[in-house]
């Protein structure tokens, strides 16, 4: 099932590893490899990313980062594949992104000696722009009409489990899931609470907003790692973080309750 109906589809800026993830869960959908098993690849290629910025070797870190955004379209694609669907990969998975993201920059932030609490800044930063990101995209999920409505807008306790997972497992990752994105969620919905109230989001916002994607931010340190820019990635999120109050301004001028 599409998480969209086809008039709310827009062009992800973000979701470029979306063609790549499909080719690899084709690939494994006769297998015994779970979805579970694709999201601990993808944290494997993470990081070989943070050994090789490391290392020096910026060309070989980005190829790693892009490639992880690939493994990374893949469990959820692998899951409706094999159509076991998994409270436990997607909260898993995104666990997994928070840590790694945290990794990646405070990797960048040693290999440049930039000041530990710039790299701070910037982790809040990106995780604001994600979350920012996933609040509206979630939004216009539950409204599309057939679209996907397995995230919630707003998420206050554990699901049930489905099967093939227990309950326990699902309840101790939601925990997780919820204390390190919750003051991210809090501060969002804070600056805009009324978003889920509008109608639906056009295909043009949906595309500006993609540049807030995961995938986006990781093309965005993949690219400035080989350039040589590595002193300037933290400096750059921390500015990009504001173009946050432009996009709320734009829902709430254009696209009113």
């Amino acid at each position: 099932m599409s998480k969209l109906a086809a008039q709310d589809k827009f062009l992800d800026l973000s979701d470029y590893g979306r063609t790549f993830g499909k080719f690899l869960a084709n690939q494994l959908k006769n297998t015994r490899f779970t979805p579970i098993h694709v999201t601990l690849l993808f944290g494997v290629s993470g990081l070989m990313a943070i050994y090789s910025i490391l290392d020096g070797s910026y060309f070989l870190a980005g190829f790693f980062i892009i490639l992880k955004s690939g493994i990374d379209a893949a469990d959820g694609e692998l899951a409706r594949l094999k159509n076991t669907p998994s409270y436990t990969g997607r909260y898993l998975d995104s666990v997994f992104d928070i840590i790694l993201n945290f990794l990646f920059l405070m990797t960048i932030c040693y290999v440049s000696k930039t000041g530990i609490w710039l790299t701070i800044l910037a982790f809040i930063g990106i995780q604001l722009q994600g979350t920012l990101y996933n609040y509206y995209y979630v939004i216009l999920r539950n409204k599309s009409v057939g679209g996907d409505t397995t995230s919630k807008i707003f998420e206050y306790k554990s699901p049930r489990a489905l099967p093939g997972e227990t309950q326990k497992s699902v309840d101790i990752l939601f925990r997780i899931y919820t204390i390190v994105y919750g003051a991210f969620d809090k501060i969002i919905h804070i600056l805009d609470s009324d978003a889920y109230k509008v109608k639906t989001f056009p295909n043009w916002f949906m595309t500006l907003l993609s540049i807030y994607g995961l995938g986006f931010q990781l093309l965005i340190i993949a690219i400035m790692l080989p350039l040589d820019l590595i002193e300037y990635i933290i400096p750059f999120f921390i500015i990009y973080t504001l173009l946050i109050f432009v996009i709320i301004g734009i829902r709430k001028v254009f696209f009113k309750v």
